[in-house]
């Protein structure tokens, strides 16, 4: 539910608050939403930003870097921290909240830089041929040792300054392990064998779901505070559904299965009220009905009959529930652990 002037202004108008109550009531929830994310323009320009600067040190990193050699890198990523440290710590004093997170993110960020930097410095980088500008397009276990310390340097200044989109590069990073720590498993000559695909496919959807239980204790342990949980929760649930996505079966009963567990994301994700589940579970669903179209039941013309019946009745499923939902979820979070119930009652009210 989201509360804008107009519809306090409504309320007043209703005679439901008098127009000064509107008037403190609209103030402090403005107060309140001020550090929570929004699609506002001074918003988007505080993350078209900061996201530019971050791309800059990391996707948009050109071969021109190289010439600084190992030991020129390091210098410049321990001097851009410093800046990015001490805006971070300037913004937050001001109490900027999210721009205060993105320049503290931005350090985090380069911290893959600083340790290339350092091997190549030390001489103890392995591979002349492979250089940082395909660290987040490659996938190589080179990259190990760079995910780690970046995940490490995130743990750290995520538990300095709280701000949660800290959590961003966190995530990215743990996605990024669960692909390269493969590389040292399999054999590289052969990475594009279907059962070296198939393995690649099973890490990723079962890093997945550990990411997303992660995210999951997370959200529990933040029901008071902040949203720390969005950004694991999204590569969690992009790395169980691509990897699930991914396994090849030619039996039907494994491929209804697989409609099956889509379904359930679209119902979990409407029980926690996390969008990327619904987005998720309803892109399977449909590449499920699209095969049962085009591959089962090709030549039937009841199925588009049958399929538009099932609509309706979904349609109607959501008719009813909206009509007892308030009964029903009463009666379910009673039998609900205390600190789920909590975490619900802040998403739902």
């Amino acid at each position: 539910m989201e509360v804008s002037k107009a519809s306090i202004q409504k309320a007043v108008a209703n005679n439901i608050i008098s127009e000064q109550q509107g008037v403190d009531l609209y103030n402090f929830f403005q107060a309140e939403s001020q550090h929570t994310p929004a699609f506002t323009f001074t918003h988007i320009l505080y993350y078209l930003g900061g996201l530019i600067a971050i791309g800059a040190m990391t996707l948009f990193m050109n071969l021109g870097w190289e010439q600084f050699g190992g030991l020129g890198i390091v210098f410049i990523s321990l001097l851009y921290a410093g800046v990015g440290l001490k805006l971070a710590n300037s913004l937050a004093h001001k109490n900027l909240v999210i721009p205060a997170g993105i320049c503290a993110t931005f350090v985090v960020c380069l911290t893959p830089l600083a340790i290339y930097g350092f091997q190549q410095w030390l001489g103890l980088w392995p591979d002349d041929d492979t250089v940082y500008r395909q660290f987040h397009t490659r996938i190589k276990w080179l990259w190990l040792y760079m995910e780690l310390g970046t995940l490490m340097t995130g743990l750290i200044i995520a538990w300095r300054y709280k701000f949660p989109f800290l959590i961003m590069p966190i995530a990215v990073t743990l996605w990024y392990i669960s692909m390269d720590v493969v590389m040292l498993i399999i054999d590289q000559d052969d990475i594009w064998n279907s059962h070296t695909w198939e393995f690649r496919a099973k890490v990723s959807m079962y890093f997945g779901i550990l990411m997303t239980l992660l995210a999951f204790w997370v959200d529990i342990r933040s029901r008071h505070t902040a949203d720390y949980a969005f950004w694991l929760y999204l590569f969690g649930v992009i790395a169980f559904w691509g990897g699930l996505s991914s396994q090849h079966s030619d039996s039907e009963l494994s491929k209804f299965l697989y409609f099956c567990i889509n379904l359930a994301m679209v119902g979990l994700g409407a029980f926690l009220v996390r969008k990327v589940f619904v987005i998720f579970g309803a892109l399977g669903s449909c590449f499920y009905l699209g095969h049962l179209a085009s591959n089962v039941f090709k030549d039937s013309w009841l199925f588009p009959i049958a399929l538009t019946a099932i609509g309706l009745g979904v349609v109607y499923a959501g008719i009813w529930w909206q009509k007892n939902e308030i009964k029903i979820t009463r009666k379910a979070r009673h039998v609900l652990p205390k600190p789920l119930q909590e975490l619900l009652d802040k998403k739902l009210g």
